[in-house]
């Protein structure tokens, strides 16, 4: 209960509210856009300031092992469970946007471990910027094997592969995209600076953190409650995924860690991240490397269900899972 008395979790209720009852409250574009940027720069300074105080050890590299093992196995999951229902481009975006994550809901996460004094490594925000773009290359290679099978025979226009997506140019893309670029050059800069550049930059960083984060939930709400109504008519088992696909992944997130001897703040937050995910960066990219795919159901589900789900619920109960655990 605590955590819905948080000022940030109360805007992001506020948000949904307000668009639910189809208010005209809106935040423009390019405000929200830089919000957005503003919690990945001041995330990545908070994780180089943190590095610079640990340094590259042992236990970092372990946690980042696993988060982009994490990466690789929840797409593949979650490619051969949503095959059994529904066709293999459909099948690909979906398992590429919860095979990637959410950097709002991490932020979230990172925000709700700090009220509760859970301490937890600053190279979590390394090990999300790793788990960004493995599944979608793997989606993009399992589109095209689709196409290949549905193309006909005896070449042509629609010969096989004639449609494949180039894996290079989207290899770039999902490498270069601005917000990952801005997050890992700010923990970059974190490092670099340390202590001092910690003490400059703490009036921005840290000061200003907790209200930026409530004014994007905010908007973040306006949009989740707007995405909701795209999900009417869609298969329950679809619906099911959205809510039970989440919970697999982060059990699976949770007992990767308790294997690999995680600690609880770091387990919590591979677990938020495996259970987290993308609604920008990857619907982004599939909407383009796999025209195939209905946009409704990859971003309707993460947006509409998933999000709201893990901010209100999955958070807190992850958390306390890994506190259990740990």
């Amino acid at each position: 209960m605590q955590s819905f008395l948080d000022p940030a979790i109360l805007f992001f209720v506020f948000g949904i509210l307000a668009g639910s009852l189809k208010s005209n409250l809106e935040i423009p574009q390019q405000i929200s856009r830089f919000l957005s940027l503003y919690l990945l720069m001041a995330l990545g300074l908070k994780g180089g300031f943190a590095l610079a105080q640990s340094g590259l050890t042992h236990e970092v590299l372990i946690d980042l092992s696993a988060a982009l093992g994490m990466a690789v196995l929840v797409p593949v999951l979650g490619y051969l469970v949503l095959r059994r229902f529904l066709n293999g481009f459909d099948a690909a975006a979906i398992a590429a946007t919860y095979g990637s994550v959410s950097a709002v809901t991490f932020i979230t996460a990172v925000q709700y471990l700090d009220n509760q004094g859970i301490a937890f490594g600053g190279h979590m925000a390394a090990a999300m910027a790793l788990m960004e773009s493995p599944a979608i290359l793997l989606a993009v290679i399992l589109a095209n094997h689709a196409r290949q099978k549905t193309a006909p025979a005896g070449g042509g226009p629609g010969a096989a592969g004639s449609g494949n997506a180039p894996l290079g140019r989207i290899l770039h893309e999902a490498l270069t995209d601005g917000a990952q670029l801005l997050l890992m050059g700010a923990m970059v800069i974190g490092l670099l600076t340390g202590d001092s550049g910690k003490d400059a930059m703490k009036p921005f960083s840290v000061d200003l953190f907790k209200g930026m984060l409530a004014f994007f939930l905010l908007d973040m709400g306006l949009l989740a409650a707007r995405n909701m109504g795209k999900l009417k008519g869609q298969s329950v088992w679809l619906l099911l995924y959205a809510l039970a696909g989440p919970l697999l992944h982060a059990i699976i997130a949770l007992v990767l860690g308790k294997a690999l001897g995680i600690s609880a703040g770091n387990v919590a937050l591979l677990m938020v991240l495996a259970a987290s995910a993308s609604y920008i960066a990857v619907p982004a990219v599939i909407r383009h490397a796999i025209p195939e795919a209905n946009p409704t159901l990859y971003f309707g589900m993460s947006l509409g269900l998933t999000f709201p789900f893990n901010i209100l619920l999955g958070i807190p109960l992850y958390v306390h899972i890994a506190q259990r655990w740990g």
